[in-house]
């Protein structure tokens, strides 16, 4: 049975527990913020700018520019964004589960499937599997800039021009509140041609200035970065949220375990000090005899 010194030993150690995991709640509180803020400021210009490309793209022809090509599907690259360090709940997880299940049904399909990664936690997850990364990004988590987003961009148009991979699929989590997050799995090279909806615009024979080449070649380019920095934006976003969600929920328990060791420290004191009251008692009891 635990000893007096050893409950109360435990009610500190877990009461510092409790300190540091609000401590860091409240730090991913303050991250999720500037984050969300951030991500909600990208996300009309991105939707639309992809919105008036693939509108563009349902009128053009596929050698007007590389990325615009849509060649047979031998090499499909994946790209899968995690986080750099833990301690936000299945955010991880969730999200390589997907994606083992994605390259799983790829590689079912025939397909040659390359895989690259955005943070540690995918980076580990694979060489732990001994799966080779063609390509991986560290130290990005909480400090994404638009820098970040070029070089991955650059580095994937330049392997799918060269021809290395024919279709680039992109992996992670949108953010959609803060207890709750969406696995989105979306294509990202080629370029898809959309057809005209209500919420896109109708396929005209658009008058270009000053040409198609020059359009597509300054806009499709910049049309990959701006999805890839939104999904990384929207990661950073889920993962904030989700640290903050996962730090609430270990101070509770935290909490919890705290009124349970101390409903056991004052049971034990209770009974230490009726055995000593019974001892005396003996003991009176002893001498009158």
């Amino acid at each position: 049975m635990a000893t007096l010194r050893d409950i109360k030993r435990r009610i500190k150690a877990v009461q510092s527990t409790s300190k540091i995991t609000k401590a860091m709640k409240m730090v991913a509180a303050a991250k999720f913020r500037r984050a969300q803020q951030r991500m909600f400021e990208m996300r009309p210009y991105a939707d639309r700018m992809n919105s008036i490309l693939s509108s563009l793209a349902a009128g053009a022809e596929g050698e007007l520019h590389p990325l615009l090509a849509a060649r047979p599907r031998k090499n499909v690259e994946v790209l899968v964004l995690t986080s750099d360090r833990g301690l936000c709940g299945a955010f991880n997880s969730n999200i390589l589960k997907a994606a083992a299940r994605h390259i799983s049904e790829l590689k079912k399909e025939g397909f040659e499937v390359i895989i690259s990664s955005v943070g540690r936690k995918a980076r580990d997850y694979f060489k732990r599997r001994n799966i080779s990364l063609r390509k991986s990004w560290t130290g990005i988590s909480g400090r994404i800039s638009y820098s970040n987003a070029q070089e991955i961009a650059n580095d994937i148009i330049e392997n799918y021009t060269n021809e290395t991979i024919d279709e680039v699929i992109l992996i992670y989590n949108e953010f959609k509140s803060v207890i709750a997050q969406k696995i989105i799995v979306a294509r990202l090279l080629p370029l898809a041609p959309v057809e005209a909806t209500e919420e896109t615009l109708p396929v005209f024979n658009f008058i270009y200035e000053p040409s198609k080449q020059d359009i597509f070649g300054s806009l499709l380019p910049k049309n990959v970065e701006i999805q890839i920095f939104r999904a990384l934006l929207e990661s950073q976003a889920s993962e904030e949220a989700a640290r903050m969600a996962s730090m609430e929920n270990a101070t509770k328990a935290a909490n919890d375990m705290i009124n349970s060791l101390t409903l056991q420290f004052n049971k034990a004191r209770q009974a230490s000090i009726t055995k000593e009251l019974m001892d005396i008692v003996g003991g009176v009891e002893a001498l009158k005899g």
